[in-house]
């Protein structure tokens, strides 16, 4: 008897294993995906209730989700300046934020936002140098914004790809932030 027990199980395992028959599939739009090119017409859009839910406009890309960064935006030419040194030094050139300049005090707030979040655990929230990370020495070098000859495109430049040991923040912030930040850092380095 024990032996036709284990002669029954492993004929259920051999059985109930076999891919020819699957009985159940609990995703089948995911089990039997239908591929289609980027920006192609779709060829059947899922419905529920008779409403297009997927592929809006019978495209199959969609626009981005709000709040994420967009590749393209509007109002703001690319930054054409490559990540060599000649880059930098002619980013030293633009001393003018491209932001509007009737919504100084909003960018500014903003800009002391995005500051707080990814630039003070380094460089402190005045500034300094002496940020979180630098107190606790995991990070050494940082400089005071006093000491340096800055201006807004080479703050820009430097948080578009990054300098020494600070790396490129491109993938976090948007260029709008990016540009809000580098004002932020351009008042702070005035009340100095």
């Amino acid at each position: 008897m024990k032996n036709f027990h284990i002669l029954l199980t492993i004929v259920l395992l051999f059985i109930s294993c076999s891919k020819r028959y699957p009985k159940i599939v609990y995703m089948p739009d995911m089990y039997y995906s239908e591929a289609y090119e980027p920006y192609s017409d779709a060829i059947k859009p899922y419905k529920k209730n008779n409403n297009i839910i997927l592929f809006k406009n019978r495209i199959t890309s969609l626009i981005p989700v709000p709040g994420t960064v967009p590749r393209n935006e509007n109002g703001f030419l690319p930054y054409m300046l490559p990540n060599t040194k000649e880059g930098y030094e002619a980013s030293k050139k633009i001393t003018i934020s491209p932001m509007d300049p009737n919504k100084k005090i909003v960018n500014l707030k903003r800009g002391k936002e995005m500051y707080i979040i990814y630039c003070a655990i380094c460089h402190n929230n005045d500034g300094n140098g002496e940020g979180y990370l630098v107190k606790k020495e995991k990070i050494l070098g940082v400089p005071n914004y006093k000491y340096l000859n800055l201006t807004i495109g080479s703050i820009y430049h430097v948080i578009m790809y990054g300098k020494n040991n600070m790396g490129s923040y491109a993938s976090q912030l948007n260029t709008e932030d990016r540009w809000k930040i580098a004002l932020y850092v351009k008042e702070l380095q005035k009340n100095k």
